[in-house]
């Protein structure tokens, strides 16, 4: 028996070895990079990079036909909490669940001091939906303060005004991979005993002081949607180094249960049948005892398997993500009276998602008109998320304070926007990007000048 047990895993070792080395060879030939042609090829925002390595890993994952999260999961987990330098990773389905469970653990009943509905989170007004959606949800009010032109964060200088007594948190989003001024923030958040969450969805990889974004404060959120900087398809993660925190966020993630085992294991704690919680009789099985309202939010182990083999990748983005930016900032440096350019503090070193880009006021052009021209040139852009949040049709009539004015949100969601830099984006597409944007200006100027 054990000689048949012992060929047939030879005979399956095999088989799956073959796998792999047709899957190589498929990516090769379905995968391969095209050449870009000037004018017929899409220059995209952003977008998937990736190998053989990545459809390897997600092919063994459906082989061994575990589906959800399991042995990758813990192998993602463990890598990125190592790269990292914090305590617990938690693997969600995608970065909004991670914003959504990161704040409903803020109100758990298993904190000392838990949030309840009706108190106040300072957040900035330019900010994807996403950041605001947990807050309204778990009835919490949205304190928004206007943002920084050129940085597009939380405008600092207006903390200590947006102070009261109910607020109790900030949730802050590092835009585009870059930082408002930390060290305001976490001189605030200390002084006046806040909790700080990150959502860091945009900034893997980004530092402030040395130390990775969403690891500053009490929890940080990732994305791992395929515009991000690494992939999975769709996925997200929260960060922490407070212990207390992870067991619940793996509660909440995983339908509300109190039950820590993984999945497909029983009895971790060894009294499956000894638990007596709430008003359950005593002995009821631990595995289905639920002590908070939670969801499966669970990515499935096929798509940590991808995310295991891009984590490799990571070093090697950011490098080509900065290298990006700084030849876009190059050129669009050339006409500083149109653009206002990207601002970072000294403190960061930005690990950036796109190039932010604001038009000046000026009698030549509008911000509708580059971006119709550069799209028309296939040069994706897209706007600075949602603009100015509380003028977008679900967000306008829920309840929050506003500190001060917001007419720099106001200006942003008017006249900002973004090009790409992801790891795809080669030398050739951005020679194409200067060439449209000098000829897109040279003729706006003279068709103005001779009008």
């Amino acid at each position: 028996m054990s000689k048949l047990i012992s060929s047939q895993t030879d005979l399956t070792e095999e088989l799956r070895n073959q796998i792999h080395k047709l899957a190589a060879e498929f990516y090769s030939l379905r995968h391969k990079e095209k050449r870009f042609v000037a004018g017929q090829t899409k220059v995209p925002y952003a977008g998937r990079v990736f190998d053989e390595k990545e459809i390897i890993n997600g092919i063994d994952s459906i082989l061994d036909f575990w589906l959800t999260l399991g042995e990758y999961g813990e192998k993602f987990e463990e890598k990125l909490k190592n790269y990292l330098g914090v305590r617990d990773v938690i693997l969600v389905n995608s970065g909004s669940s991670a914003n959504l469970i990161a704040i409903s653990a803020l109100l758990s009943s298993e904190l000392e001091s838990p949030l309840k509905p009706d108190d106040e989170v300072i957040t900035p007004a330019v900010t994807f939906p996403s950041t605001v959606a947990p807050l309204v949800i778990n009835r919490l009010i949205p304190v928004f303060l206007d943002c920084e032109i050129g940085t597009y964060n939380l405008d600092c200088s207006k903390l200590e005004e947006a102070l009261s007594k109910k607020v109790k948190a900030i949730f802050i989003p590092h835009t585009l991979g870059n930082f408002c001024n930390m060290d305001m923030v976490l001189e605030f958040v200390k002084k006046h005993e806040l909790l700080l969450i990150e959502d860091s969805c945009d900034a893997l990889g980004s530092k402030w002081n040395g130390e990775y974004a969403g690891a500053l404060g009490l929890m940080g959120t990732i994305s791992f949607y395929p515009a991000h900087h690494i992939t999975m398809g769709e996925g997200g993660a929260i960060i922490t180094n407070n212990g207390r925190l992870a067991k619940i966020l793996r509660s909440l993630r995983d339908w509300g249960r109190d039950c820590w085992c993984k999945t497909g294991v029983s009895n971790t704690c060894q009294k499956r049948f000894g638990w007596q919680l709430g008003d359950l009789p005593h002995g009821y099985d631990h595995k289905y005892i639920y002590s908070h309202i939670g969801y499966n939010l669970k990515p499935t182990d096929i798509q940590a398997a991808i995310g295991f083999a891009q984590l490799d990748k990571l070093p090697i983005f950011i490098i080509k993500r900065k290298e990006n930016f700084s030849k876009l900032y190059q050129i669009f440096s050339f006409w500083p009276d149109f653009f206002i350019l990207p601002q970072w503090y000294n403190n960061a070193e930005p690990s950036w998602f796109c190039f932010p880009i604001t038009v000046k006021q000026n009698s030549y052009f509008s911000r509708r008109d580059i971006i119709q021209w550069l799209e028309d040139n296939k040069i994706e852009t897209r706007l600075l998320f949602g603009g100015n949040i509380l003028r977008q049709p679900a967000y306008k009539n829920i309840s929050h304070r506003v500190v001060g004015h917001l007419n720099n949100s106001d200006l942003i969601m008017n006249q900002t926007f973004f090009l790409g830099v992801y790891p795809g984006i080669s030398n050739e597409m951005i020679d194409y990007i200067q060439e449209k944007t000098s000829q897109f200006i040279k003729k706006a100027v003279i068709s103005k000048k001779y009008s």
